[in-house]
């Protein structure tokens, strides 16, 4: 949801939709930008509409925005960016599968195929108290339940749910890899004052290790998941988890959502780097503890080894924070500073706690049949 203020792309088509699906109502229609990555090409723009006393959020999706790069959008249905993924997930009424287990989406209030092509979503606007403002308790309980449903909700194979996305989405975040293995990058005062000792070696390593961590999560039980869990995606709603942004939903591993949550939540500095290792620990177990509620009887090590290797997702990040060292440091949407010091202490620290699940997902692997990992560099 972006950080760029502009006006909804034809306030006539707007209104004229509003009237429609949200009517009868009385007084204006507005539309208020909401925050969202600008950069991606799917995504036209994420608006709150209200219309009287009638209120809903608007999301259109496209393939015409002028995207360059990895965030281009895509017409293949299997890409992690397919351009329409979004409004099948809803409109096919997947986005609810997890329902019975306390995770929703907003309920897709219509569907609209505009004359230009692009897709407006016009769904409910949850009103609750945003997951970046929520409780640790509320975290840890949001993990039981993701379990639960994981656990109970058979894995899906729609014709337009993303496959492989993990290797597609790292293959595509490259920016910086040469500098992983240079000195000068290393020393830029941010990295040198604010990341932890012996923090290089490992995420040379991870870099280095990528293609076996990509296996292993590609041999793991499978699971339908979201795979774009963290705080900003999720409201509570009463004692439900409203889950936002399905745009990248598909095939994943058991425990893959899980291990994208819990850093996702300090990278954005949601949840303290001092806090994480606890954290992770609760709502792992919440995790498996809703695991069993359902019925699942997998073999606990291999949860493990699914979150433990998800720590792969975040290779490329060290690389991209070695090459943006000296540039400015803005929150996600880019609207505001985020302070540079805090930001690269706090992602440091993280990248660290996931050079420990790699470590440990290198010694589990052998244990459950899988290869062993490559020898150290």
């Amino acid at each position: 949801m972006t950080g760029n203020r502009q006006a909804a792309a034809d306030t006539d088509v707007v209104h004229a939709e509003a009237r429609e699906i949200l009517g009868p109502f009385t007084g204006p229609v507005a539309a208020a930008s909401l925050t969202h990555n600008p950069k991606n090409g799917v995504t036209a723009g994420v608006w709150a509409v209200s219309a009287g006393d009638r209120t809903a959020v608007l999301k259109v999706l496209t393939r015409t925005k002028n995207a360059t790069g990895r965030w281009a959008a895509s017409d293949d249905p299997r890409h992690w960016n397919y351009w329409l993924r979004e409004a099948d997930v809803y409109d096919s009424g997947l986005a609810q599968t997890w329902q019975p287990y306390g995770i929703r989406a907003p309920r897709l209030l219509a569907r609209v195929q505009r004359a230009d092509g692009d897709v407006a979503l016009w769904l409910e606007q949850a009103r609750g108290e945003p997951g970046t403002a929520w409780p640790r308790a509320r975290h840890v309980e949001h993990a039981r339940r993701l379990g639960a449903a994981q656990g109970a909700a058979p894995a899906r194979d729609e014709p337009w749910l993303s496959q492989r996305f993990l290797r597609q989405y790292i293959g595509g975040n490259t920016r910086g890899e040469e500098l992983l293995d240079d000195d000068e990058a290393w020393q830029q005062p941010l990295v040198r004052d604010h990341f932890p000792p012996g923090l290089r070696h490992d995420m040379v390593r991870l870099h280095h290790d990528r293609e076996w961590f990509l296996q292993i999560m590609e041999g793991l039980p499978r699971v339908f998941s979201h795979l774009d869990q963290w705080p900003a995606n999720v409201r509570s709603d009463g004692p439900d988890s409203v889950l936002f942004d399905w745009a990248f939903a598909g095939d994943g591993a058991l425990g893959e959502d899980l291990g994208n949550y819990l850093p996702d939540s300090v990278f954005d500095l949601f949840v303290p780097a001092a806090d994480l290792p606890g954290y992770a620990t609760r709502a792992y177990q919440a995790y498996l503890h809703g695991l069993r509620e359902s019925g699942s009887r997998v073999d606990e090590r291999l949860v493990r080894l699914g979150v433990c290797a998800s720590a792969v997702k975040y290779d490329w990040l060290t690389a991209l924070m070695l090459a943006r060292a000296s540039e400015q440091q803005l929150d996600y949407g880019g609207e505001r500073g985020v302070s540079a010091e805090l930001r690269y202490r706090e992602r440091g620290s993280t990248l660290a706690f996931l050079a420990g699940w790699a470590a440990e997902a290198r010694a589990l692997a052998p244990e459950l049949g899988f290869p062993e990992a490559p020898s150290g560099r």
